[in-house]
């Protein structure tokens, strides 16, 4: 936050070059509806071959497109450089097909291969961009579905990364939509050295991060880090439910105005933390206008950006100066586009007005602990009041809170008490509507996707899977058949948790 040095923040948890195999305990889809329109696509063959085999050294193969969303049938330039000779790339749609959860759409065949070099950072923002590389080849998406992809790169020596690649959807009306967090991804991208967390000096060398990275270059890790961890497992399961889906990225929100225009809900998946003005204003007015919201994650509309062009290509650019907003070139000219963090001066729009909860702090790990067993998201889990879920609360975690901002009436689900930098407090999972019908959901843990997978990851026992499964199925279905809040109205109950109304955290008071 504004004036405060920069929090230790996990880049992605866990995930290894092998995120791709298949989630444990979805051997077959739940129920779907008959007529809606995703099912013909995912009753195709899957391929579950999507993985990554050989991650090979760094640098070994690796690449971005140049656009990081098209409408199908449009084009998008691949851009990869490779100690590995020729290589190959092939692009998988993901969903579900029957567990499958991909499926491969186009192949390149050989295509020749070189090095490429990492570009030094330019200017004030110390931004590393590789849009100087030569061109690998150009990808025609005709006859690609809508939908979140990765395209697979495979170097004639065997080392793969992938590249994410939206095909968006044109309109949103009448489907749920599912939100790619791609502002998100780059902020955390390290590659060349350099994010908006850190320099080449790693987490001790904040002075020497970048005040704006840009999207014309790879992804580091796997290639697409938190798209597999914190976006993949819930988009299988939302495509298993065979419901009318819309794809989209933060990008295209930014971009287009009307994109949510009739929509009758709006996913933002497991870490979705950097927003525009823009993006915030016009979900917000989404939910005015009876489409719900789901927050799968925590600290979600958590760091205001700015989408600026980047080599002639429109909203490459995500700007975030943070700590360092003084410096910031809107400062002083239009307040309200200076990127510090939303709770922060000078332009302060804390974000639980529009999440429900307030990013509280990291690290922890703690058991989830349900405080509404009744409640209509928990149907079906066999909960009662104050089961636990080992672990299920971490690394993030949101936090009602109960000041001003905070919606009414809202209803806390899950109360789990913690201990993160040494001061007890709370994370909860929360559940409010407002006149228009509209209904909002936030898990508050950052590791409500990461669940779904079954794999015992961070210390969750496998079963916790089924529970949040459950709790999503019931989520989605509800959400995706309209303004959800007329049928299930929030029933306050804030009061009876007695919220501290602050951070708790930075003001080293112990809540339990």
């Amino acid at each position: 936050m504004g004036g405060r040095s920069e929090w230790d923040r996990r880049r992605f948890l866990g995930t290894a070059v092998g995120a791709g195999a298949v989630a444990a305990g979805c051997s077959a889809p739940p129920g779907r509806t008959a007529d809606a329109a995703p099912v013909s696509e995912n009753d195709r063959p899957g391929d579950r071959d999507w993985g990554l085999r050989d991650g090979g050294a760094d640098r070994a193969i690796e690449g971005y497109a140049d656009r990081v969303s098209v409408l199908p049938g449009e084009s998008f330039g691949l851009y990869v450089s490779t100690t590995g000779g020729p290589f190959r790339a092939e692009a998988f749609r993901m969903g579900w097909y029957g567990g499958a959860q991909a499926r491969k759409v186009w192949s390149s065949g050989h295509l020749p291969g070189a090095a490429q070099p990492v570009p030094d950072p330019a200017g004030p923002t110390r931004t590393v961009s590789a849009a100087g590389w030569r061109p690998s080849t150009r990808v025609s998406t005709r006859g690609w579905p809508e939908g979140a992809y990765l395209v697979r790169l495979t170097a004639g020596s065997g080392e793969q990364r992938y590249v994410p690649v939206t095909v968006r959807s044109r309109q949103t009306a009448g489907r749920l939509v599912l939100v790619n967090a791609v502002a998100t991804w780059q902020a955390y991208n390290a590659w060349g050295g350099r994010s908006l967390y850190h320099g080449p000096g790693g987490k001790a060398d904040y002075a020497g991060r970048s005040l704006a990275v840009s999207c014309d270059r790879p992804y580091d890790g796997d290639g697409a880090p938190l798209f597999t961890t914190y976006e993949q497992p819930a988009i299988a399961l939302a495509e298993s439910l065979g419901l009318s889906l819309a794809y989209v990225t933060s990008m295209d929100l930014d971009r287009e105005p009307h994109l949510l225009a009739g929509a009758r809900a709006v996913v933002s998946l497991g870490h979705d933390e950097y927003w525009s003005p823009a993006i915030r204003d016009r979900v917000t007015a989404a939910r005015d206008a009876g489409a719900n919201l789901v927050f799968l994650g925590a600290n979600a509309c958590f760091r205001r950006i700015r989408l600026e062009p980047s080599a002639g290509r429109d909203r490459r650019l995500v700007v975030c100066y943070k700590t360092d907003w003084p410096h910031d070139p809107m400062h002083g000219k239009d307040d309200a586009a200076v990127t510090a963090d939303w709770r922060e001066p000078p332009h302060a729009r804390p974000e639980n007005s529009l999440t429900g909860t307030l990013y509280e702090s990291n690290g922890t790990s703690a058991a989830y602990v349900v405080a509404e067993p009744g409640h209509w998201l928990f149907a079906g889990t066999g909960v009662t009041r104050d089961t636990r879920f080992a672990n299920l609360v971490g690394t993030e975690y949101d936090r009602v809170d109960g000041g001003s901002n905070t919606p009414r009436p809202i209803e806390i689900l899950a109360h789990s008490p913690l201990v993160c930098r040494g001061v007890r407090s709370f994370a909860n999972s929360a559940y409010y509507t407002v006149p228009a019908g509209a209904g909002t959901f936030n898990a508050g843990t950052m590791r409500w996707v990461e669940s779904l997978k079954g794999d015992g990851a961070h210390g969750i026992p496998p079963a916790t899977a089924a529970f949040t499964r459950r709790v999503t199925e019931n989520l989605l279905r509800a959400f995706a058949e309209g303004p959800v809040g007329h049928r299930h109205p929030a029933r306050d109950n804030l009061d009876a948790h007695h919220p501290y109304a602050g951070d708790p955290i930075w003001a080293h008071h112990n809540l339990w």
